[in-house]
């Protein structure tokens, strides 16, 4: 190749990589609250482990990391990111918004679409065993088989029930209850030795509610049976929409949530995949 079929293909090369990144950027012209800036809405106070000791701008923690994933991907740096306040329930409601998108665990349902667009899934919660810490010092292990031999109980009218005889099978009849409350009872009174939650849930429910509760393990997100998946809200009828949704493809595509996960929501809690 010579010098100046070198310089030609380089000079293509570059002006390729430069289209691409015009277009990441053209996408959101004149669609978000601030042109130019993309605002991203999380929880006052946000939690561990969607967010690291409350700081979403320090991009640590599996929601604040695919949030600026997210905006790379739709050709923002991370100096063009703002963030911003709200409660759970400000961000679902009806009306004009002050954010581009919230994230704060908001599972997509349709009584939820009346009055707000959901992107995408970012998450697809996983089927988590939650347990008492006595019962892991006890032997049970994140494995089928060691799960086998506990007394599982589920909440009645729920899925829980399908989905552990579905994934685990226990040799002993399940016991039904009427609410998550009071599943939560029996695992503290030793009713049972466990219940299975979706992740966050499971995080809460043994971080606050319980004394000496414990995630014990997660099953893969293509064997829970299709719980609960998350979605960034935005107000209804944005036009960002179809942008945020083909970064979030393209996100899942090369891996990046994927990536994201096993470092938040896995390496970060401490939760084992179950075999």
């Amino acid at each position: 190749m010579n010098i100046c079929t070198k310089s030609l293909v380089i000079a293509v090369a570059f002006s390729l990589m430069s289209g691409t990144a015009f277009a990441a950027n053209e996408c959101a012209v004149g669609k978000t609250v601030t042109d130019g800036v993309l605002t991203i809405g999380t929880g006052n106070p946000a939690y561990f482990p969607w967010v690291i000791n409350d700081s979403p701008e320090s991009g640590e923690g599996f929601e604040a990391a695919v949030a600026y994933a997210l905006a790379e991907h739709m050709g923002y740096e991370a100096d063009n990111v703002v963030w911003t306040r709200t409660t759970f329930d400000q961000a679902i409601q009806p009306g004009a918004k002050d954010f581009d998108i919230n994230m704060q665990q908001y599972s997509i349902t349709e009584e939820r679409r009346q009055t707000i667009d959901f992107s995408v899934p970012y998450y697809t919660s996983a089927a988590s065993v939650l347990v008492r810490q006595p019962t892991i010092d006890a032997g049970a292990q994140p494995n089928v088989a060691s799960l086998k031999g506990l007394v599982w109980g589920a909440a009645a009218g729920t899925t829980a029930n399908e989905l552990i005889n579905s994934l685990v099978a226990p040799d002993a009849s399940i016991l039904l209850y009427d609410d998550n409350a009071d599943l939560t009872e029996a695992l503290k009174s030793n009713q049972i030795d466990a219940a299975l939650l979706d992740l966050p849930s499971a995080l809460f429910t043994a971080a606050v509610l319980m004394d000496d509760g414990a995630v014990l393990g997660q099953f893969k997100p293509d064997a829970n049976g299709g719980l609960d998946q998350f979605g960034a809200v935005m107000e209804k009828g944005n036009p960002l929409l179809e942008c945020v949704d083909a970064a979030l493809a393209a996100m899942s595509a090369d891996g990046t949530l994927a990536s994201i996960e096993a470092r938040w929501l896995q390496s970060e809690t401490g939760v084992p995949v179950i075999e």
